[in-house]
């Protein structure tokens, strides 16, 4: 940690980071605890209670199957899959004979998947028997020789405990050609499968959400993986006593650290959930008192909005952790969360990328500074440069975030030009613009590349979001800019309104009431009304996509 960082430090925070059981992969960590501690509790799915020794036994099962059927170290095996115990196993299944998981978004068309498919050069994939036709109509166009399926009925107890998604109650369909992933690791004799690798190895490659341009692979290590997972676990606080809540795809970056990751290093329990739903959200809290999550803040909004969520007891949740997608995260909403919880802290999680392993700052709990995304995380330098000339810039002064730390990734597949782009003397420049105050701590301004020119003034459509969020009646909102032969660029904004409000408002409201709030030069010239906005499977608009059908 450098000494800057030092003087801001939190005091009840050990400076130096310690690794609990050493410098290596989280699937020898997964190995301890299950034989440290056999009979924890790892995962709760639907009240299917999965030990630490079984996830174990079937993760080395798959990865025995996996080498048996021809997958080497270093080869990357397609995951098409969401929430589900068969996520961890895979994953980890993988990681045990040194090959690279590639996720790939259970929400994926057919011309997404195909991309990726062939991007990363993937031979096999595993995915859930639901998405069959979407790997069907493109596997001729891809590398793809071995499909292995599953269900995510397949872990169901016979009387789960929560709210079970309906669709999970589809029968499971008999489809020739393919491998079944329970059926397969039954059908080996599990080994201890002792592949060496080096913690410097690619485990993962973790696409880009393609905000910007076409998704990318960012090659992340063993290294990187247990670097950011025992940050986050010291720095937050994450304990082997803590039962932690898992709603935010684990696909996703941000999901898979404090889903995947940071559980399996603190050896915690985890309560693992399909999708977002407020009722089954309140009922996993009540029944097995989880003590911590982290969330997306329209999911808190939405669990606070339940009707007779009275009946529920969720004072066990002690910290909550959140990302501002869609909605910003400010202290009003904090406290009412404290009322409504009986007093569990939520604030602002962190600052990260895909090309980090994410989390690169976070937030201190005795010292929440609101607006901002934290402090720098363990071992980690950031520096605010002036994009233009690559010189630093005085705190207080925006300009764009360039990082340095144990997580930063080794580049992107097959993408040499990209990656010196970003990538230089193992500083990734991200092409964010922010601010460090004179505290150190980060704010997050906008995307660079996604910065709207008025007048030659700068508008970051994050700025512009977070006040007209604050209109009553709005339940989602995005921003993009819009050619203007006067003003180069003109502000539009795309505005979802709340169910019970949509005969109050009128784009014409919105304007004068915005021209109220903020510069006349970020009042939105346009408003177009829409159901919903397009985005990532974490939450995260895609104003990309907006401004493409512009």
């Amino acid at each position: 940690m450098d000494e800057g960082m030092r003087k801001e430090w939190p005091g009840d925070l050990d400076p130096k980071l310690n690794y609990s059981k050493g410098q290596k992969p989280l699937h020898e960590y997964l190995r301890d605890n299950a034989r440290l501690n056999p009979e924890k509790v790892a995962i709760i799915w639907y009240g299917r209670e999965i030990t630490y020794k079984e996830l174990d036994d079937l993760s080395e099962g798959f990865a025995t199957y996996l080498s048996k059927s021809g997958v080497k170290k270093g080869e990357h095996v397609a995951l098409f899959l969401s929430n589900s115990p068969q996520y961890f196993i895979a994953h980890y299944g993988i990681q045990k004979i040194g090959a690279v998981v590639g996720p790939c978004s259970p929400l994926f068309k057919e011309w997404e998947l195909e991309y990726q498919l062939n991007d990363m050069q993937a031979k096999v994939i595993v995915a859930v028997d639901s998405v069959y036709d979407v790997i069907a109509k493109v596997q001729s166009k891809t590398k793809i020789e071995q499909i292995i399926l599953t269900s995510y009925s397949d872990f169901l107890p016979e009387k789960p405990t929560l709210n079970v998604p309906e669709e999970f109650f589809q029968p499971k369909p008999v489809i020739s050609g393919v491998q079944d992933m329970l059926t397969v690791i039954k059908g080996v004799e599990a080994l201890n499968s002792v592949v060496e690798v080096d913690m410097e190895d690619v485990s993962l490659l973790i696409y880009t959400s393609g905000t910007t341009g076409k998704p990318k692979g960012a090659m992340l290590t063993y290294k990187n993986a247990l670097f950011k997972a025992a940050a986050v676990s010291q720095s937050s606080s994450i304990m082997a006593e803590d039962v932690l809540l898992t709603v935010v795809p684990l696909y996703h970056i941000a999901g898979m650290l404090l889903g995947v990751n940071c559980p399996i290093y603190a050896n915690a329990s985890i309560v693992l959930l399909y999708r977002f739903d407020p009722i089954v959200v309140l009922q996993a809290i009540d029944l097995y008192k989880c003590t911590w999550w982290y969330s997306v803040a329209p999911m808190n909004i939405a669990v606070m909005q339940v009707k007779n969520a009275g009946v529920y007891n969720f004072t066990s949740l002690k910290t909550c952790r959140a990302t501002s997608f869609g909605i910003t995260l400010n202290q009003e909403i904090a406290q009412k969360w404290a009322e409504f919880t009986g007093g569990c802290g939520l604030c602002e999680g962190a600052y990260g990328l895909s090309e980090t392993h994410t989390a690169d700052t976070f937030m201190p709990s005795k010292a929440v500074k609101w607006g901002t995304q934290g402090i720098p995380n363990y071992e980690t330098k950031m520096k605010i440069i002036d994009p233009e000339t690559g010189k630093e810039r005085p705190s207080g002064e925006m300009g764009e975030i360039v990082i340095s730390n144990p997580g930063v990734f080794m580049g992107y597949w097959n993408k040499p030009k990209e990656t010196t782009q970003t990538l230089s003397n193992g500083w990734v420049y991200t092409g964010d613009m922010g601010i460090l105050d004179e505290d150190n701590y980060l704010t997050f301004c906008g995307r660079f590349k996604e910065m709207i020119k008025v007048s030659g003034y700068s508008v970051f459509p994050e700025e512009v979001e977070a006040m007209l969020i604050r209109y009553e009646g709005i339940a989602q909102v995005a921003v993009t800019g819009i050619s203007d032969a006067q003003k180069g660029e003109v502000v539009k904004a795309y505005v979802v309104v709340k169910p019970d409000q949509r005969a109050n408002i009128t784009a014409e409201k919105i304007i004068e009431w915005a021209k109220q709030k903020m510069a006349p030069y970020k009042v939105p010239r346009l408003v177009e009304f829409r159901e919903s906005l397009p985005a990532t499977g974490a939450g995260k608009v895609l104003r990309r996509l907006l401004k493409e059908e512009q």
